[in-house]
C-alpha cells in the first residue's frame, strides 16, 4: 500500500485546510482500506513536532476497496489558524505507522506532492498465533462509538463513581466500500448503552446501581445545506432496565423521536442540536409515576471543536409537574495538555435534578465528578 498527498494546503469553506489522500494499492490482490473518522496526525518542522487530529470528509465512505494496481482518494481536514500552512513540514500518521510507509511534504509548485518513504529498518510484523477473528468479518467495520464512554469520580455521594460503556452496531453494514448505491437497511442500528454507579465509601465498594439501555434504532443520512448546516434524525425503540427484583426492580420501555442538526460556527467550532420527544410503552409497574420526573421531552445541545474544548448537555422536562434534569460534560484531549501521552480526554460532568439513575428516578440530586474519557 502507497500513499501519495495530492494537495495539502487547500481552505474549505470553514477554513479548514484539506489534507487529500491518494491511497495506491501496489498488492496482487484487492484491497480493503478502512478509514477512521478522526485520525492523529503528527506535523515535524526541523526539530519541533506537533500532533493534531485531522477529520475524515464524511461525504467519502469508512471503508475503500482499491483494485490490484489502483488507488482511492481519501479527504481529512483540520482547524488552523489563519496563515498556517504545511508547506516544508513532515506529515505522518501514527495510526497507520505499519512500517510501511511515511508522508513528507515537500513546498513545490502546485499541485503538492509527497513521497511514500519506506522504513527500511523494521521488520514486518509476524503474525499473532491465534487466529484473527476479525479476518473476514465484518463485525468491526460495523461497530462504532455510540453515547460518551468514561469514568468519573466525585466524593461525598451514595454513588460516589459513575463508569459508562456504549457502542452501536450498524446491522446490514455499508455497500459503499464496494461502490454500490445506499441501502436503506443501513441506518438500521442496534446499540447499548450501560451506566454503573459505584459507592467507593461504603464496606465493600458497591455497585449501587447499574442501568441496561439496548435499544435499536433507524439513523437518517446526514443531508448538508448550501450553508454547511447537517441535517439528520433519528428514531427507535429503547429498553432500559437495572436488573434488579422487589422494590428496588426498575424497567422502563420507550419510543422516541430526535431530529438533529449541526451548524458550523467558524474558526472549527460546531453546535449541535437535537430535540427529542419520548412516549413510554409497555409494563411501567416498577415506576409508574416515571413521566411525572422524566417528562416526555428532551433536549441534547453540542458546541465545540472536534479537537478541542467541548461542552455537551442533556435536558429533560415535564412541563404540567415542573420536574426534570440537567446533565453537561465538559472534556478536553489530554495530548493537548501534556504535549503528548494517553490519547484520552480530561473529563468533567455534572448532574442537576431527578433521576441521575433508574433507581433514583424520583429523587432529586446534584452531583459533581471529574474524570478521563476514550470517547466523548
Amino acid at each position: 500500500m502507497g500513499v501519495l498527498i495530492r494537495d495539502a494546503g487547500e481552505r474549505d469553506e470553514t477554513g479548514a485546510i484539506v489534507v487529500e489522500l491518494r491511497l495506491l494499492n501496489e498488492g496482487s490482490e484487492p484491497r480493503t482500506f478502512p478509514l477512521p473518522d478522526r485520525v492523529e496526525a503528527r506535523v515535524e518542522r526541523g526539530d519541533h513536532a506537533q500532533q493534531i487530529w485531522l477529520t475524515r470528509v464524511t461525504a467519502l465512505p469508512a471503508n475503500v476497496t482499491i483494485p490490484t494496481g489502483g488507488f482511492a482518494r481519501a479527504r481529512y481536514r483540520f482547524s488552523a489558524p489563519a496563515g498556517e500552512s504545511l508547506d516544508g513540514a513532515g506529515l505522518s500518521f501514527p495510526v497507520w505507522s505499519t512500517g510501511s510507509f511515511r508522508l513528507a511534504v515537500r513546498p513545490a509548485p502546485a499541485p503538492q506532492l509527497a513521497e511514500v518513504l519506506p522504513k527500511a529498518t523494521e521488520a514486518p510484523q509476524a503474525a499473532p498465533p491465534l487466529s484473527d477473528r476479525a479476518a473476514g468479518n465484518a463485525f468491526l467495520d460495523n461497530l462504532s462509538a455510540y453515547e460518551p464512554i468514561y469514568a468519573a469520580y466525585g466524593p461525598g455521594t451514595d454513588s460516589e463513581a459513575r463508569i459508562q460503556i456504549s457502542f452501536k452496531y450498524q446491522l446490514f453494514g455499508t455497500r459503499q466500500a464496494e461502490g454500490l448505491p445506499r441501502s436503506w437497511r443501513e441506518g438500521l442500528h442496534f446499540a447499548y448503552t450501560q451506566r454503573m454507579f459505584w459507592d467507593l465509601g461504603a464496606d465493600s465498594s458497591p455497585f449501587r446501581n447499574i442501568d441496561y439501555q439496548p435499544e435499536l434504532f433507524y439513523l437518517t443520512p446526514a443531508a448538508t445545506l448550501g450553508s454547511g448546516v447537517s441535517l439528520s434524525a433519528q428514531a427507535g425503540i429503547r429498553h432500559e432496565s437495572n436488573g434488579r427484583d422487589g422494590a428496588a426492580s426498575r424497567s422502563i420501555n420507550s419510543i422516541y423521536m430526535a431530529p438533529m442538526a449541526a451548524i458550523p460556527l467558524g474558526d472549527g467550532y460546531r453546535l449541535a442540536l437535537a430535540p427529542r420527544l419520548s412516549v413510554f410503552v409497555g409494563d411501567k409497574s416498577d415506576n409508574p409515576d416515571i413521566r411525572r420526573f422524566r417528562g416526555n421531552a428532551g433536549l441534547f445541545m453540542e458546541v465545540g471543536e472536534d479537537d478541542g474544548l467541548r461542552l455537551s448537555t442533556f435536558t429533560r422536562f415535564n412541563f404540567g409537574s415542573g420536574k426534570g434534569s440537567i446533565s453537561a460534560d465538559l472534556s478536553y484531549p489530554l495530548p493537548r495538555l501534556l504535549g503528548g501521552g494517553p490519547d484520552f480526554y480530561l473529563f468533567g460532568q455534572s448532574f442537576v435534578g431527578y433521576g441521575e439513575n433508574l433507581l433514583d428516578y424520583d429523587r432529586r440530586t446534584s452531583r459533581f465528578r471529574i474524570g478521563v474519557a476514550l470517547v466523548r
